[in-house]
C-alpha cells in the first residue's frame, strides 16, 4: 500500500504570467507557498485484474482507457500501470473550485504513488513536468503551471517560468519565527461559491496580449514581496501589494469577482484587513485576507457568515507517508 500527501497552495503575486502566452514572450515570475491542507492518495494492489477508483464518486474497469476520471486515467496511463489497483482520493478541503490548486495537487499526487507504488522514487521536477503534460498537454486545460511546480516543491518560493519552456524554482528563506508569523498574518475565508475555474481561466488566456501591460505589472510586484520576506521588513507591506494586485487582477477576466465577493473584501477592508485577493482563477472558493493579528477578531465578526479556514505554511511537497512492499511478508 501507498499513501502519498501532496499540499494546496496559495498565490501571492505574479499569478496569470505562468501561462505560456506570456512567458514564451518574456519571462514570467510568481511568489506562491504550500500551506498544510493537503491531497491523499492510497495506493493497494488488488487479488483481480480491475481497476476500482473511489473519489466522489466511484469506478470499476477492466481497462484505463475506460476511466472517466482524466485525471486518474492519465497518471495511471504516463505510469504504465494497467490493471490490479485500486485508488482512494481524499482531500482535507473541497476540492472541486477551492482555487488552491487542488487539481495539480491531485495529479501530483498521483503521479508521486503511482511511482512509488512500481519503487521508484521521482524528482520533484519530473513530477512538475509531467503533471504539466497531463493538465496542459494531454488534456488541454487552460492554465498556467505554478500549481504543479509548487505542489511538486513546496515551501515559499520564487518560481520563474523562462521563455525557453524551463522553470526555476528559488526558496525564499524565511526563519521558523517568521514563518509562523507571517501564516498568522493571512486568513481564508470561504466564499461557499464553488466553481470550475475553466471558463474563468479561458477568458483569461484568450486576454492575456491585451492585458500583457497589467500582467507585467503583477509580475513586477514579485521582487517588491521579495524584498520584504527576505529582509524582514514589517509584513503589512504585503497586505498594500495585494489590495492592489486584487485590483489589477480584476483587470484580466469578467468573472474574476462578483458582487458577493465584492461585498466580502470591502467588509474585510472595514474591519481592518490592509489587503488580499480571491485565491486561484478567481470567482469563488476562497478570499484571502493580509490582516494584522489585533484586527482579526473584527473581520471574523464581519465575515461571520463565511467559514475561516485556519492554517500554517507548509515547508514541504509532495511526501509518500506510507509505503508497505506488497511483496514482503
Amino acid at each position: 500500500m501507498i499513501i502519498s500527501r501532496t499540499p494546496l497552495r496559495i498565490s501571492f503575486v505574479g499569478g496569470g504570467t505562468d501561462f505560456e502566452d506570456f512567458w514564451k514572450i518574456e519571462d514570467g515570475k510568481v511568489i506562491s507557498t504550500t500551506i498544510d491542507k493537503y491531497i491523499y492518495v492510497i495506493i493497494k494492489e488488488r487479488f483481480d485484474d480491475l481497476i476500482v477508483l473511489n473519489y466522489s464518486s466511484r469506478e470499476i474497469v477492466e481497462d484505463v482507457n475506460q476511466i472517466h476520471h482524466e485525471l486518474i486515467r492519465e497518471s495511471l496511463i504516463k505510469t504504465e500501470i494497467n490493471s490490479g489497483i485500486e485508488i482512494t482520493t481524499l482531500a482535507d478541503i473541497p476540492s472541486e473550485g477551492s482555487g488552491l490548486g487542488s487539481s495539480s495537487s491531485v495529479t501530483i499526487g498521483l503521479l508521486n504513488a503511482c511511482y512509488a507504488y512500481q519503487g521508484k522514487k521521482i524528482k520533484a521536477e519530473q513530477l512538475a513536468k509531467e503533471a504539466c503534460d497531463i493538465e496542459i498537454e494531454i488534456l488541454g486545460k487552460p492554465i498556467g503551471k505554478q500549481d504543479q511546480y509548487i505542489a511538486a516543491y513546496g515551501g515559499l518560493n520564487e518560481i520563474t517560468f523562462h521563455t525557453n519552456g524551463t522553470v526555476s524554482v528559488d526558496r525564499i528563506p524565511m526563519s521558523p519565527e517568521g514563518r509562523i508569523g507571517f501564516s498568522s498574518s493571512i486568513q481564508l475565508f470561504y466564499t461557499y461559491v464553488q466553481r470550475s475555474s475553466t471558463s474563468v481561466l479561458a477568458e483569461q488566456k484568450t486576454s492575456i496580449m491585451r492585458n500583457f501591460d497589467i500582467l507585467r505589472e503583477m509580475k513586477d510586484q514579485v521582487e517588491d514581496v521579495k524584498d520584504i520576506l527576505r529582509t524582514r521588513q514589517k509584513f503589512e507591506g504585503i497586505g498594500a501589494i495585494l489590495n492592489k494586485t486584487w485590483n489589477l487582477k480584476r483587470q484580466l477576466a469578467s468573472k474574476i469577482s462578483d458582487e458577493k465577493i465584492d461585498q466580502m473584501y470591502e467588509s474585510a477592508l472595514k474591519a481592518g484587513a490592509i489587503g488580499g485577493k480571491i485565491s486561484g482563477a478567481g470567482g469563488g472558493g476562497f478570499l484571502m485576507l493580509y490582516v494584522p493579528w489585533e484586527k482579526q477578531n473584527s473581520v471574523r465578526e464581519m465575515l461571520k457568515d463565511y467559514r475561516e479556514l485556519p492554517f500554517m505554511m507548509e515547508p514541504s511537497g509532495t511526501k509518500i507517508m506510507l509505503d508497505i512492499d506488497r511483496n514482503h511478508w
